[in-house]
């Protein structure tokens, strides 16, 4: 009798613990927050390695989130819709870039702001954007593009 009471202990522990994990992953990954920012729009030739659900920044601060990629059927480019948080004004000359976190990391989309004194509005599209730099073709570009004419 006093293992089935061991053992009930060791599961209502094991679900507390479990239970707080789940709290603590709602919280730190915003699910919970509402959307209380404006939708923007940017068209790039390449969005590799960035997804929905990806951070957008300023300044290495997140301030919205990726939330639609699509293919545009007729200019054949990657449509990336984002929200960013109401409080931050963005000028109408607004560039975008898609950035590495670093060698291994994830991408995000960074915008980088202009100067103009118009702002964008709900629905707006970045004009000015920096596709998504491929490395590994970059890696093989250099690994491959030795002297080939060189005497010996």
């Amino acid at each position: 009798m006093s293992s089935n009471i061991v053992e009930s202990i060791i599961g209502a522990v094991v679900l507390i613990v479990a239970g707080w994990f789940l709290v603590f992953a709602y919280e730190r990954t915003d699910a919970g927050a509402s959307t209380t920012g404006y939708s923007l729009t940017a068209r790039f030739d390449r969005v590799d390695g960035l997804g929905i659900g990806s951070d957008v920044r300023m300044s290495g601060i997140k301030i919205g989130t990726i939330t639609e990629q699509k293919l545009d059927t007729v200019t054949f480019q990657a449509v990336v819709e984002f929200s960013v948080s109401g409080d931050v004004m963005l000028p109408t000359d607004t560039a975008a870039a898609i950035t590495s976190e670093g060698l291994l990391g994830g991408n995000y989309l960074a915008l980088i702001p202009g100067g103009m004194d118009e702002s964008l509005v709900d629905g707006d599209e970045i004009e000015e954007t920096q596709d998504a730099i491929d490395l590994m073709g970059l890696i093989n570009k250099f690994m491959y593009s030795g002297d080939k004419d060189s005497s010996g």
